[in-house]
């Protein structure tokens, strides 16, 4: 097993002989140095785990010291060891990054509190992440069987998605164990929406927040109460997203108010489930309401070119008085002419913004094989979610919100879910073309193999004809054609889509924020 290498620099390092032997007894291996050059002649030849480095030596000080060795080391952990209590060798030390500051006389348990914080936290933390998810585990998996309400299916996947982001920061090997668990759950959640999703239109004051849902019982309360809205609706953007811009970008400008989630409608797709949130309506009583402003699956038309007037014909038909705008932001020209317009922008009651940039990342990764090495895996792609968020304008747009006296919501349209298992379904030339629902009159799957929808108006879905049905993909699963099936199979698998039933589409945040 290789030994840490530590070096420590004091001028008096004879005195020091007993933590020396105490650190070599820890199976550390240590080197001594007398001096500031003897230290940099050290370090030149050879990298250390850390250094211990005396601020008050003869030559060069330790504060120079620790200049030199940071020119051609600046990585390397430098561990302040002083009898000074002085503020300003205190600040000079920290500005030049230590990595910790002790006081003499030290004791042997400070200095092996530095090592575990400096050389060992990553793997301390990985080894205590590891045993917590172990204890959690089980917990999660009783509640995975049990008969949960989508309240509870919520709060299961919002632990699952700590777990994600907690487990993905660190070296362990509990990979593997959740995503078999994330499997398991998404499994079971679909035979919880198979049973009960027909019902929650029976019932719309019992069922969970759907997407027809969201400006009454969400948005209109905050109009009606005085609040100015600034209303954000990211395509395509899920739960564990939503969690890492949360404490990167969103929380050093704005109190979380309101942090929920809702479900998604059927399909999980932006011409259904986006056209629910703005119209509120399900698609069907849309389309018999606003025939002008509904476009089926066999229309060649952009399906959500009709946004703003389905804002206006909700307001409308709820009576409010609320003055509004809508913009769909798709670049960052765009966006960052909308910044520049916020002064009029929010003298509006309402204000309703789409950024593109997440979805557009989605399909990116199917596309473009450089995109895909980018975010190969899931916690890349949540990286590169967060990266354009620090980078864009939108951050630009969250700092200028954030000291405007409005409702800030952050929400979405849907989620998306990473594919791995290709199941065979026939169509016709017209079917559809998305990987995790199909319409259509004339289809032929195996029925346990997905969700079918017969009777679309049950379901507040549209046909086209007297046999129209959707059939949706679950969990992981996704549609190809038995034709070049292979080939479709190894294109698509490992992508993230969406139209179908899993925690990852459907279960998707409601964010309510006030600038602090």
């Amino acid at each position: 097993m290789k030994k840490d290498k530590i070096l420590w620099v004091d001028d008096e390092i004879e005195l020091l002989r007993p933590y020396i032997i105490f650190l070599e007894e820890r199976n550390y291996e240590v080197l001594t140095a007398e001096s500031g050059q003897d230290a940099l002649d050290f370090c030149k030849e050879q990298h250390f785990d850390i250094i211990f480095l005396d601020e008050n030596m003869p030559g060069l000080s330790g504060l120079e010291t620790l200049l030199r060795i940071k020119e051609f080391d600046p990585n390397v952990p430098i561990v302040m060891i002083t009898k000074s209590e002085e503020e300003n060798i205190m600040n000079m030390a920290i500005g030049n990054k230590i990595a910790d500051y002790l006081i003499k006389p030290v004791n042997p348990n400070q200095i092996l509190l530095s090592l575990k914080k400096n050389i060992h936290k990553n793997d301390i933390i990985s080894e205590q992440k590891t045993e917590n998810y172990r204890s959690d585990f089980s917990k999660i998996g009783m509640q995975i069987n049990e008969s949960l309400t989508f309240g509870q299916w919520a709060e299961v996947y919002k632990k699952l998605v700590y777990w994600d982001l907690e487990l993905s920061e660190t070296n362990n090997d509990m990979s593997d164990l959740l995503s078999m668990q994330k499997t398991e759950a998404n499994s079971t959640f679909v035979k919880f929406v198979k049973k009960h999703y027909a019902s929650w239109f029976e019932n719309s004051e019992t069922r969970p927040i759907l997407s027809p849902d969201l400006f009454k019982k969400k948005v209109f309360p905050l109009l009606d109460n005085g609040e100015k809205v600034f209303f954000i609706l990211i395509d395509n953007f899920r739960l564990d997203q939503w969690k890492l811009i949360r404490d990167k970008v969103i929380t050093p400008y704005f109190s979380v108010v309101d942090e929920d989630v809702y479900c998604s409608i059927l399909p999980t797709a932006t011409q259904y489930a986006r056209n629910a949130i703005f119209s509120g309506l399900m698609p069907l009583q849309l389309q018999q309401h606003f025939p002008q402003l509904w476009i089926d699956e066999e229309g060649e038309e952009d399906k959500n070119q009709n946004e703003e007037k389905l804002i206006k014909s909700q307001i409308d038909r709820f009576r409010k008085k609320y003055t509004f705008s809508y913009r769909k932001v798709n670049n960052s020209q765009f966006g960052e002419k909308m910044v520049t317009m916020l002064p009029k922008i929010l003298e509006n009651d309402l204000n309703v913004c789409i950024l593109n940039f997440v979805d557009m990342l989605s399909h990116a990764r199917t596309d473009s094989q450089m995109i895909r090495e980018l975010a190969e895996n899931e916690k890349d792609y949540r990286d590169l979610t967060l990266s354009w968020f620090e980078r864009s304008f939108v951050k630009t747009l969250f700092q200028y919100l954030a000291k405007s006296k409005v409702k800030v919501i952050i929400t979405t349209d849907h989620g998306a879910v990473s594919i791995n298992n290709p199941i065979k379904i026939v169509g016709n030339k017209n079917t559809n073309v998305n990987l995790r629902y199909k319409v259509d009159k004339s289809l032929t799957y195996n029925e346990k193999e997905v969700f079918s929808i017969k009777q679309p108006a049950k379901f507040g879905l549209t046909s086209q004809s007297i046999n129209t049905q959707y059939v949706f993909a679950t969990s992981n699963d996704f549609f190809a054609y038995p034709n070049n099936f292979n080939y479709y199979a190894n294109y698509y698998r490992g992508t993230l889509q969406h139209g179908g039933i899993s925690m990852e589409e459907m279960i998707v945040p409601f964010v309510v924020l006030s600038g602090k």
